[in-house]
């Protein structure tokens, strides 16, 4: 466009820090099967994106394991807002476990295609028949497949592992090793009808998230543990469990890294709560401890996505002192406002490190930053020394002795 002789111009100079609004991260992928779902609604192979609150798509799913999966999830919905977002993919049932495992992999290995085709990317991810396997030394194909699939995606999985004893649901767990996958060791018994059926724990668990994540205003960032499920009859066995006591089946499960839902009892001082069937859970599987807890993952990703969105409203402009300037302050004002939040406890505000951005780097297009964010942790255990307070005993005898004087 050219200039004006006689006239004028206006511009909007972009020098100034950007704001981002994130992501939602409450949304959920469900993989697996459902043999008399609707054919047009929800074809074989296709993701569909639909609201659980909308009457015409829960009818369409049928019976089958997706529709117990998205009943599930909204069992734990609460509030006013009681519908989750949620992309299902429904799988061909096949002649037999592996044949349907089978199915699922290949679902799994297509999720890159999932945002452009229902334009939402899932950060939740549940996918099924992750509780059986060939023999004691193999891992299941659908376990083996979740991690490439929820980096992908930045998501986490929910995995339901054996639920008929601690052993066999730490032996499931030892096939793990990813920050992305929690395992479950127990299943949820609830009612379908009339009946009374054995059903997946994992979607239960990703509702919790998602009500978790509603009551922080949509921030991932804080842990589920210690939180009901709803919508159950009860568990798929007794799991013994005390606050109190380390030796415990649920307390070794949770040692394992591998979640529980314990049963409240009333008057017992170790059980988890009064009544309900409540969630702990907080590790996932990863092979240290540095990013181990669930909630921290989570919200690093949280994070990790607005640098993303920051980022692309500035590559491919020159760099110049005010460009960099205003780059990086749009990260720090953004990291200023989590930890206002409580989202984090701290962040480091020296990012660009003169040493790490030679003339050659910056020649290059190149900017480096060293960003250091801290997840605040999860309230794991108390510890607490009771002894004897013996200035008490002194300040009795003082006071009988001013009490016995004012007498005299």
């Amino acid at each position: 466009m050219s200039a004006p002789i006689f006239g004028m111009q206006f511009s909007r100079p972009m020098d100034e820090p950007v704001p981002v609004l994130g992501a939602d991260f409450s949304r959920a992928l469900l993989i697996e099967t459902s043999e008399d779902a609707d054919e047009v609604i929800f074809p074989l192979g296709q993701a569909v994106r639909f609201s659980t609150s909308d009457p015409v798509y829960i009818a369409a799913l049928g019976t089958g394991p997706l529709a117990d999966a998205v009943a599930g999830i909204g069992a734990q919905l609460t509030g006013v807002n009681r519908g989750a977002d949620v992309t299902v993919v429904r799988v061909a049932e096949g002649l037999d476990v592996p044949a349907t495992a089978a199915n699922i992999v290949a679902a799994l290995a297509d999720v890159a295609s999932i945002p452009s085709e229902t334009n939402s990317t899932p950060r939740l991810i549940w996918a099924g028949r992750t509780a059986w396997r060939a023999d004691p030394q193999t891992t299941n194909p659908v376990v083996a497949a979740l991690p490439i699939a929820a980096e992908t995606l930045l998501a986490i999985a929910v995995v339901d592992v054996d639920p008929t004893s601690a052993a066999l649901a730490i032996d499931d767990r030892e096939t793990m090793a990813s920050q992305r996958l929690i395992p479950v060791g127990i299943a949820a018994r609830v009612y379908e009808g009339t009946e009374i059926v054995t059903r997946p724990m994992g979607p239960r668990v990703l509702g919790l998230f998602m009500r978790i994540d509603n009551e922080n205003e949509g921030r991932p960032f804080d842990p589920i543990a210690n939180q009901q499920i709803y919508g159950l009859a009860g568990l798929s066995r007794k799991l013994p469990f005390s606050l109190l006591d380390g030796s415990t089946e649920g307390q070794m499960m949770l040692e394992a890294n591998v979640s529980i839902v314990a049963s409240g009892e009333v008057n017992v001082d170790g059980a988890v709560a009064d009544g309900g069937f409540v969630f702990i859970g907080i590790d996932n599987t990863d092979t240290g401890e540095l990013w181990q807890q669930i909630h921290q993952v989570r919200g690093a990703d949280y994070i990790t996505v607005k640098l993303i969105q920051i980022t692309r409203q500035f590559l491919g402009r020159k760099i110049t002192a005010d460009l960099v300037e205003a780059y990086i302050n749009s990260i720090l004002f953004m990291l200023r406002d989590h930890k206002a939040a409580d989202d984090i406890l701290g962040y480091n505000k020296d990012v660009f490190i003169p040493d790490q951005n030679s003339p050659e780097q910056i020649r290059l297009g190149r900017i480096k930053l060293d960003l250091g964010i801290e997840p605040a942790p999860v309230f794991k255990r108390a510890d607490t020394d009771i002894r004897r307070y013996r200035p008490a005993v002194e300040g009795l005898v003082a006071e009988i002795v001013s009490r016995l004087n004012t007498v005299a």
